[in-house]
Formats: structure tokens, C-alpha cells, sequence
């Protein structure tokens, strides 16, 4: 999979941009859990993601002043290079759903942890602090939101397996509009030798 080119230069008056590192699926693995997860997001009285906008998050950066995101592209590089895998591939089987209360969230997630998942995460948590940035710190839980503002709670349960595949991760920009966010694509980087 290799995430489509979206993101265009931010104007030069903005002062940050709103950035993460994440799965950036293509369109017919996020067809494929929209409708898996259709009947549980209707039933939670929550609002459904765009199934264009669903992806797995693996490192959150938050506001990052507009001279350094020129940095990002190396240092993820480096990061992609180190965390290669075995088959250049991460394979992910979203197989349960859980609502989360906090946040009001329903999400789809692996039963069981990913390592090769975990370590990517990993390494790139550990390039962007050797480089200076501040990534967000929390435990790492492979997750993609499907709804938010969830009105009516409900238990764990399990999902037919819907398996997403990914040979490269990307870098992604957060707009927030009134409608809600908005991503795109900056970069993309290969889980194989060659950058995508």
C-alpha cells in the first residue's frame, strides 16, 4: 500500500501544523471496516469517521513550529530504514471493537498486540526525541476510531476480521474545521528499502 501524495506546502504566515505519523490505509481497506463496523457505529448513536479519513495512528506530534517540519522528512526516513520488517509489510487484523469512555470513541483494534506494530511506534518515538521533537508519550494502543461522541455505550466485542496491509506509513497533517478534521498526506515513507 502506498498512501496517495495529499498534502499540500502550508502557506508560509502559518506558525505550525498539526502533524502525525500513521497507517495510512488505501480506499478499498477502509471500505472494507466501514461497512464491517456499520451496524455497531449506528447502534452507539455516535457520529460515524468518513471512511476516507480512517487510519491507525502510531505517533501524535501535536503543533510543530513551520521550520521544523522540513526536519520530519529525514528524521521518519531514518526511522522507516531502522524498523524495516521482515517482508517489508505490517499486517493488521482489526478483529474487536471497544467504546472508549473518556474520549466518547468507538474503535476498531487487534485482539492481540502487533509487534512488529509496537516496535515501528517504537522507533520512531525514539528518532523524533533524538532529534529534538516532543511526540506524545502514552502507551501505545493500535486503534482506529470508526465513531465519536458516542451516546450509547457498549461492551468489548469481537469483529469479523478485517485485515488491513500496509508496506509504507506516512506523515499526515491535521486541519480542524467546523465539520470536523481534515487530513492529508505529506510524505509517505517505505517499510522496504526504497522510500515510497
Amino acid at each position: 500500500m502506498s498512501p496517495p501524495q495529499l498534502g499540500a506546502a502550508a502557506p508560509s504566515a502559518v506558525k505550525s501544523r498539526r502533524l502525525f505519523f500513521a497507517l495510512w490505509p488505501d480506499a478499498a481497506q477502509r471500505e472494507r471496516l466501514a461497512e464491517a463496523v456499520h451496524a455497531a457505529v449506528r447502534g452507539s448513536g455516535g457520529r460515524p469517521v468518513p471512511a476516507a479519513q480512517m487510519h491507525l495512528t502510531l505517533v501524535f506530534l501535536g503543533a510543530v513550529p513551520a521550520p521544523r517540519v522540513a526536519q520530519l522528512t529525514d528524521i521518519a526516513g531514518a526511522a522507516a530504514q531502522a524498523a524495516r520488517l521482515p517482508g517489508g509489510s505490517i499486517e493488521l487484523p482489526l478483529d474487536r471493537l471497544e467504546h472508549w469512555r473518556r474520549p466518547q470513541v468507538l474503535c476498531a483494534l487487534p485482539a492481540r498486540p502487533t509487534a512488529p506494530l509496537g516496535a515501528l511506534a517504537a522507533r520512531l518515538i525514539e528518532s523524533l526525541r533524538e532529534a529534538g521533537f516532543a511526540p506524545d508519550l502514552k502507551p501505545f494502543r493500535p486503534h482506529v476510531t470508526v465513531a465519536r461522541k458516542v451516546a450509547r455505550p457498549s461492551e468489548p466485542a469481537s469483529l469479523p476480521p478485517v485485515r488491513w496491509r500496509f508496506d509504507a506509513f506516512a506523515l499526515i497533517e491535521s486541519l480542524t474545521l467546523e465539520s470536523g478534521p481534515v487530513y492529508s498526506v505529506v510524505e509517505a515513507y517505505s517499510l522496504y528499502a526504497e522510500r515510497v
